[in-house]
């Protein structure tokens, strides 16, 4: 799915990087052992042998108005000793609009099938690896892809019908057929019904939506770098992200066939979508968040805190959601851009979804509940751990502007300041613009900077930003961004690979056939060294300043009030560092800019952040307070986090280095 990050150029959601499919390993024989040892599945069974085929899913729905309802392809590997024995098997389910027109996976993967239409290779390691350990695997097309009937609709019913469809008829609830239009059904009889979805980006998204609906038989999600709420992709409170909507990333994934015969559902998507920014039933219907009160499945979330395509917006909200909903949940937050953890920490990554799908699918008791709830990058390919996600002594901190020495250039503190600032909207300018001249004053931004900390501060979960501002201009739109300041070394997320070099060098992570190989090439971090780090960031129409969902043209000389929602992240702000609030208009390839060039007056009184910090207000003061003392960011154990410990394989069958996509 195209998509325009904004410090690259249009492309898929997933890396494109063409590469030749290297070496096969040998296919473990069949067992007569049980398929788990305590606590672990083993790949006892044949993966040569596995049975691979393809059944037509009736989805209930007539999306292209053809006059009869849509099936959806769905192409299955299972192993075939279960089903010899009359054993039935869980099912990992990766629904994707990829699989022929964009590809899977840091290498562009798409399907490949034989003379019989049955599917050889299956995008990614899921099949080489989790077959073997008796898991059947299924690649859904979503409807209007590929060898699927219907239409896309961007997330929408048609989208999760494509895959609810098929929950429901490996449960025994649904109708389908072993071809595209024949009448002789297909049976599901060789599995329990357990599934588990997995995905990222939209095909992640596909199973926050479907988690959403409360299927029975859903077991587990695992979103990576997934959307929760469609309006969130588009537009941020009322600013527009993207320069075009819903309507040409469907026409981007959708086969010739469906392009052809799907102009009505093109046109609802154009019509229920207005660049106004104002939220519609279209986009009610595409927030999974409202609908988080149905999930019983439990939920393993991956996110990069640098992800300027599906941004870090799409995890608070939903996030707070599920706990709110009680969902047994996990989460791994890294410092890449939009890059799944196959390609970031790609052993620990193998290891972590073997040990929950075992546990969430197969029922073994293998501690993976009673670990640490979250894994967090704090520097290139160095991970901690916490118990609980945002800690549970994490509150909010109100923090204040005011007038510094010169003007633009304020204090950040408790304490609340007086008078005004005063900038002029640039769109040629953006956040790494404004951090680095953060201690100058400049006609474009106003600055408010916290002295050097004494000790380390950290910052969990979602900030908010209320401003009070006077604009010039009928629109206007403002960025609120927090800053870390000071040296480091990060994941070079603004580079090609968003974090990640791809290397030439190939591990392999299960099993292989000849025309499936289970290789993939090696990833090293892409690393950058920084004067400052982007913590948090927000963005909104000034229009919305009454109402989230509709705008409204503003008064020149009137004074708005708007609270800016920033996005969740997880970062410790090191002794001796500062910590910065910014406030400008529009935020240079990140959102686009108003119709007008406001100048805004910002009234500080009446202006604040309030910051998740672990510890709340007395940690703050005391960071705030004094000189560092030198104990430094790696002071040993830090607000009840640990260092991640770091699986050790070898390649081969289950095995590999570490890396990222």
């Amino acid at each position: 799915m195209p998509i325009r990050t904004r410090f690259t150029t249009w492309r898929p959601l997933v890396t494109v990087a063409l590469a030749a499919l290297a070496a096969t390993l040998l296919t473990p024989a069949p067992a007569t052992a049980a398929d788990a040892a305590p606590g672990e599945s083993r790949p006892v069974h044949s993966y040569d042998d596995a049975i691979r085929e393809a059944v037509w899913v009736d989805t209930g729905l007539d999306e292209d108005g053809d006059g009869r309802t849509d099936r959806v392809a769905v192409d299955i590997v299972r192993p075939a000793e279960p089903a010899q024995r009359g054993r039935k098997v869980p099912v990992i389910m990766d629904a994707s609009p990829y699989y022929s027109c964009c590809g899977r996976g840091n290498e562009s993967e798409r399907k490949t099938y034989d003379a019989n239409g049955d599917v050889v290779r299956m995008p990614l390691f899921y099949d080489n690896y989790f077959v073997p350990r008796g898991y059947a695997v299924v690649g859904v097309d979503l409807a209007g892809t590929n060898r699927s009937d219907g239409c896309v609709d961007v997330g929408g019913r048609s989208d999760i019908q494509s895959a609810k469809a098929v929950v429901d008829w490996l449960n025994g609830r649904g109708a389908a057929y072993t071809t595209r239009t024949g009448a002789e059904r297909a049976d599901a009889g060789w599995t329990n019904g357990r599934t588990g979805m997995i995905g990222k980006s939209w095909d992640g998204t596909i199973a926050n939506g479907v988690a959403a609906t409360g299927v029975e038989g859903l077991e587990t999600i695992v979103p990576i770098a997934a959307i929760s709420s469609w309006y969130d992709y588009y537009f941020t409170q009322g600013a527009p992200l993207y320069d075009s909507g819903p309507d040409w990333l469907s026409n981007y994934v959708e086969s010739p066939d469906a392009r052809a015969r799907c102009g009505a559902v093109q046109r609802e998507l154009v019509d229920g979508a207005p660049r106004t920014g104002d939220l519609t039933p279209l986009w009610t219907e595409r927030d999974y968040v409202r609908a988080a009160k149905k999930v019983k499945a439990s939920v393993f979330l991956v996110h990069g805190m640098q992800d300027l395509n599906v941004r870090m917006q799409h995890v608070g909200p939903w996030w707070d959601a599920l706990a709110k909903n009680g969902v047994d949940r996990k989460i791994w937050l890294s410092q890449t851009g939009h890059v799944d953890p196959f390609d970031f920490r790609r052993a620990d990554w193998v290891d972590a979804l073997h040990r929950w799908f075992d546990h969430e699918l197969l029922g073994l008791d293998n501690g993976v509940d009673r670990e640490p709830m979250a894994d967090i990058e704090r520097r290139p390919d160095h991970w901690v751990t916490s118990k609980s996600w945002p800690p549970r002594d994490t509150r909010p901190v109100t923090l204040r502007p005011a007038h510094g020495s010169e003007d633009g250039v304020g204090t950040l503190g408790l304490r609340k300041g007086r008078g005004t600032e005063t900038f002029t909207d640039d769109p040629g300018l953006g956040e790494t613009d404004w951090a680095a001249r953060i201690d100058t004053s400049t006609p474009d931004k106003a600055g408010f900077v916290t002295g050097p900390l004494s000790r380390d501060l950290r910052v969990s979960g979602a900030s908010e930003a209320t401003v009070t501002v006077t604009p010039s201009t009928p629109t206007a739109h403002l960025s609120a961004v927090l800053v870390d300041l000071g040296p480091d070394t990060i994941r070079d997320y603004a580079a090609a690979g968003e974090g990640i070099t791809t290397l030439t060098d190939r591990t392999c992570w299960g099993a292989s056939t000849e025309g499936d190989s289970a290789c993939y090439r090696e990833t090293r971090a892409r690393t950058a060294d920084v004067g400052h780090t982007i913590v948090s960031r927000g963005w909104a129409d000034l229009g919305n300043h009454a109402s989230d969902g509709k705008g409204a043209p503003l008064t020149p000389g009137k004074r708005y009030t708007l609270t800016l929602d920033l996005a969740a992240t997880d970062h410790v702000v090191p002794e001796g560092h500062r910590l910065a609030l910014i406030v400008a208009g529009t935020d240079r390839g990140l959102i686009d800019p108003p119709a007008d060039t406001p100048t805004l007056t910002l009234d500080l009184a009446r202006t604040s952040v309030r910051v998740p910090v672990t510890g709340g207000t007395a940690a703050f003061a005391r960071a705030a307070a004094g000189a560092p003392t030198g104990s430094g960011p790696e002071a040993a154990v830090r607000d009840g986090v640990r260092p991640a410990p770091t699986v050790q394989r070898v390649p081969g069958e289950g095995g590999g280095g570490s890396g990222a996509e």
